[in-house]
């Protein structure tokens, strides 16, 4: 149930792994991580070397992720329950942010973007897939749940970062890679 919209094949989850281009060793935080699947993907990706901090506001969620992670002995994920506005991750430790469907839900995001920054590595990047649009009375559409990716990326340069890529292979959202402006 956690899972399934993230893992359809349809959404490209394997895709959007090939693009993100893991390497063992890396960190990363999984932002808006819910039920996990992409955290237990990244964790696997990054071998026993690397860290994935699993990031999220329901605690429900990071129990079945710690749960599942626990079941596959994933040793490197550390979950992450945080209320709004903080983020206690170790400042210059993350080689990727990642952030699925999760930004539409981020207040005063040019501000949290540019306290995120304090978290990456001088490489680091910052990977979003949100929804790029809704029809006007769906669930999406009444309750906002999407950003256009004009925005994104404005509110990106706002708070400091410059956009590495955009990627059209999704069919329902966008997908931008951002690092840091020297």
């Amino acid at each position: 149930m956690f899972n399934r919209k993230a893992s359809d094949p349809k959404n490209r989850p394997d895709q959007i792994l090939e693009t993100l281009a893991l390497r063992p060793g890396q960190n990363i935080a999984d932002i808006g991580a819910g039920g996990g699947y992409f955290s237990l993907r990244f964790a696997e990706a990054v071998e026993s070397e690397g860290k994935v901090y699993a990031v999220d506001t329901d605690e429900e969620s990071l129990d079945f992720l710690a749960s599942e992670a626990k079941e596959r002995v994933l040793d490197n994920i550390e979950t992450v329950l945080v209320t709004e506005g903080s983020l206690p991750l170790p400042e210059r430790s993350l080689d990727l942010v990642f952030m699925r469907n999760a930004y539409h839900h981020l207040t005063d995001r040019v501000q949290y973007l540019r306290r995120l920054a304090c978290l990456l590595k001088p490489c680091g990047r910052v990977a979003i897939v949100e929804y790029r649009g809704a029809a006007p009375f769906s669930f999406r559409g009444l309750f906002r749940h999407y950003v256009p990716q004009e925005r994104i990326v404005d509110e990106m340069e706002k708070a400091g970062y410059r956009r590495d890529g955009a990627f059209g292979f999704l069919p329902e959202q966008s997908f931008t890679i951002f690092s840091v402006r020297d």
